[in-house]
């Protein structure tokens, strides 16, 4: 009955969610098709979404634009391909003619077919970028300056020092500008000795703590690990105050904000392989329902913000050298450029079937951990 329960609430979710997601895959595959049709490739297909066609129309080009009903992602088809996920068809290119082979994907040069491929994630990346850069110059940035109001007994901060009334002004010799500063180093620092300058009675102190690597849940009950340090910073009207920017200074904060996002999922990832930190914060399709209307209850930027993030993620995981993936196929351009030759089509062939498999194990492993999240 819980998971029922939970199944009809996010069912409620289902609308900010299919906005956040068609945004991220509009944007990725316009990625690819933008490169596509500037090396010259004719697309037979634009879809958004797997399965049958709900609607969709043909441009001048010959392209056909469709929505399909499972909007779990999209595709990019070019003239050539056998399936959504570029596999080649020798027949068909067998059989075409000597224009219809010089708007072929698979005859173009590597670099092109490399660039169309990277399109993709790229455009992520710059999604992120811009939806930054717009709320930095339309809202500006919150900030709070980094001051201790709570020391938690026993904790790294409490064996280092640390006393309510101190202000952070500097991490292992990096200014820090608000308390968001320190949040992220700590979170990204767990078993790390990091040496702290404090402001204390109008004098600097320096204080070196080592924040404890843990499991701890985020606002919305998503789990996630991070480097802990024990203290907190209630939040007092004149600690606060909005940073504005320009043009250039909120692409600026924009490229700064993506760089460290994507700096942090690279770390995560890494740590989920090796085995220091947990399988249990990556989350599939349900998850993201749930975060998504839990960020539209918060606001129009909240929900854009998570777009940017899921954005970047997403950029991420399609880089992963996995065939069927979009690494996949950069993988095969690199062995490709290597041998000077690319790989047999049943080489190819078998690597896809792998990627399949691969992508589905990740697919049911994500549901899996959505499942007991939303019935925990």
């Amino acid at each position: 009955m819980q998971l029922v329960s939970w199944l009809v609430d996010v069912a409620a979710y289902i609308p900010p969610f299919l906005f956040v997601l068609g945004i991220i895959i509009f944007v990725h595959e316009l990625g690819h098709f933008l490169v596509a049709r500037w090396c010259g490739v004719a697309v037979d297909t634009f879809s958004l979404g797997f399965g049958p066609e709900l609607f969709g129309w043909n441009d001048r080009a010959g392209t056909r634009w469709r929505v399909a009903a499972v909007p779990l992602g999209g595709y990019v088809k070019f003239a050539g391909d056998d399936n959504a996920a570029s596999v080649p068809d020798p027949n068909a290119l067998a059989a075409m003619d000597a224009y219809e082979r010089s708007r072929s994907f698979y005859l173009k040069p590597l670099w092109q077919r490399a660039a169309i491929v990277a399109a993709g994630p790229a455009a992520n990346f710059l999604l992120a970028i811009a939806i930054f850069a717009i709320a930095f110059l339309i809202v500006g940035r919150p900030a709070v300056d980094a001051r201790v109001t709570g020391v938690e007994p026993a904790s790294p901060a409490a064996e280092a020092g640390f006393a309510p009334g101190d202000v952070i002004t500097a991490i292992d010799g990096e200014e820090v500008g608000a308390f968001i500063d320190v949040l992220r180093t700590v979170s990204s620092s767990g078993g790390r000795t990091l040496t702290f300058t404090v402001t204390r009675d109008g004098a600097p102190v320096e204080l070196v703590a080592t924040p404890e690597q843990r499991d701890l849940t985020d606002r919305f009950g998503t789990p996630y690990s991070a480097g802990f340090l024990g203290i907190s910073n209630r939040t007092e009207p004149e600690d606060v105050r909005r940073e504005t920017f320009g043009p250039v200074g909120a692409v600026a904060a924009g490229v700064e904000e993506t760089v460290y996002i994507t700096t942090r999922t690279v770390e995560v990832i890494a740590g989920v392989i090796t085995g220091e930190q947990s399988a249990k914060q990556f989350g599939g399709p349900l998850r993201v329902a749930k975060i998504s209307g839990d960020m539209a209850s918060i606001g129009v930027t909240a929900l854009f913000t998570l777009a940017a993030m899921l954005s970047i993620s997403i950029g991420l995981i399609n880089l992963m050298p996995i065939p069927m993936l979009d690494g996949g196929h950069l993988l095969f351009y690199a062995v490709e450029a290597v041998r000077g030759r690319p790989l047999s089509p049943r080489a190819q062939d078998v690597g896809f079937r792998i990627g399949l498999g691969l992508v589905l194990l990740l697919m049911m492993f994500a549901t899996f951990n959505d499942v007991l999240f939303l019935t925990s």
